[in-house]
């Protein structure tokens, strides 16, 4: 149903480097980095589609996120949820939700929720039961 989901960066190598430790704890591999356009995307391990690709603006204006905005991704479990919360605090992101379950979407969903360094809202969830 999605294609991808593509989020503008400020600083492409900043960005480059936030997003890729923590999209491999979630099992998502590096499908292409461009450093001309810039652009980068991952993949999910399981097929080739949707792609997350982080990249400058095609219109050349300075990146910025939309609020109401935001990009949620899957977890393997709960505890990849946690551990990517973590490590996109250690990385430079601000806490928008610490992780937990999150009962008022319902009954198993285990949620975290962080801004990266471009102020993008991201959230990381688990859908399964404990």
């Amino acid at each position: 149903m999605i294609s991808h989901v593509h989020l503008g960066v400020r600083d492409f190598p900043r960005a480059l480097a936030f997003y890729d430790p923590l999209l491999v704890r979630l099992g998502w591999r590096l499908r292409f980095v461009d450093a001309a356009l810039p652009r980068a995307a991952w993949q999910p391990p399981s097929s080739g589609r949707p792609l997350f690709v982080i990249g400058v603006p095609y219109d050349g204006r300075p990146a910025t996120p939309g609020n109401g905005d935001m990009v949620a991704l899957l977890a393997p479990d709960r505890a990849a949820v946690a551990d990517f919360h973590a490590a996109a605090l250690a990385a430079g992101a601000a806490c928008e939700g610490p992780p937990g379950l999150r009962p008022q979407y319902h009954p198993h969903f285990f949620g975290a929720y962080v801004r990266d360094p471009d102020g993008h809202k991201l959230c990381v969830c688990c859908h399964d039961p404990a």
